[in-house]
């Protein structure tokens, strides 16, 4: 399976901090946001990636993130010329893509918790249909809401509806097959005049083909789309960082627990960062496993 990483967008709802630079490029805590759907990724087992960015900011994702060498990945980078819906990552991602199945990953959303690897390295193994993640939300109006029928089995999924049928926001991420690229051609823009990503899972719904995996208690979904949320989402990682001991969402930690780098090649890495904390711990942990 395949990734991609949709970090376009004009960040809005975060102006004016978004007005010099990208959002997936704002510090969450001690790292820059998009490390997080990076990290989630790699944690899924995915190590081949498209970062699709606005065409004038990408030269900062290449200075940040490289061709993801460093850490065992390949990473290539697209541009979205327009925010013109989820949906359209799979048609810009099409020649990535390749025929193989592909998982999108919004930007600016953070996933942590209890036994969440292995859900997602069950999610990527997927050899067809649709794999999606519900949670529960206080203001589920807001999102893609998924609707159950009396066995828990999926029924509906509404984009932002004025009366959600429950509770249950559709994050994210999302893991298709390949017939997500010819899917995501054959919708029209919405009243928002955008290609939407709920089109494509109810079209995977009406095919009998969509799993609805809800996120237990033990998983937080962050999505970091206002101020607000921003701060949370930073003091989230801080307190859990500083109680813990342990980076969250650490790229280069990630690469080396899964024998894509070796101890030499972490050291390097944290050689880079200098006397930063970050540098030192990166340090201390290639030490610790002889």
């Amino acid at each position: 399976m395949k990734g991609i990483i949709l970090a376009g967008g004009t960040g809005s709802r975060l102006y004016p901090l978004t007005v010099a630079v990208n959002k997936q490029l704002l510090p969450v805590y001690d790292k820059p946001m998009i490390y997080y759907p990076l990290s989630i990724l790699m944690l899924a087992g995915i190590r081949e990636i498209l970062v699709i960015t606005n065409p004038e900011e990408q030269y900062l994702y290449k200075r940040l993130l490289g061709d993801g060498s460093q850490w065992g990945l390949s990473i290539r980078y697209a541009s979205q010329e327009a925010p013109n819906g989820l949906a359209e990552a799979f048609i810009i991602g099409e020649d990535f893509i390749d025929g193989d199945s592909v998982c999108l990953i919004l930007g600016d959303n953070i996933y942590h918790g209890h036994q969440l690897s292995e859900l997602l390295r069950r999610s990527a193994s997927l050899e067809s249909g649709a794999v999606v993640f519900g949670y529960r939300v206080n203001n589920p109006e807001r999102y893609g809401v998924v609707s159950f029928n009396d066995t828990g089995e999926p029924v509906s999924i509404e984009e932002k509806p004025e009366h959600p049928g429950s509770s249950y926001a559709v994050t994210g991420i999302y893991f298709y097959d390949s017939k997500v690229v010819s899917y995501a051609k054959s919708i029209k823009p919405s009243a928002r005049n955008e290609l939407e990503i709920t089109d494509i899972n109810n079209i995977y719904l009406r095919n009998g083909e969509l799993k609805v995996e809800i996120l237990s208690r033990g998983v937080a979904w962050l999505d970091m789309g206002t101020p607000e949320l921003l701060l949370e989402a930073s003091l989230y990682i801080m307190t859990l960082e500083k109680r813990l001991n342990c980076q969250i969402c650490s790229p280069d930690e990630i690469a080396y627990v899964k024998h894509y780098i070796d101890a030499d090649q972490l050291r390097r890495i944290a050689a880079e960062y200098g006397n930063s904390d970050y540098g030192r711990y990166l340090t201390e942990l290639a030490g610790s496993r002889k």
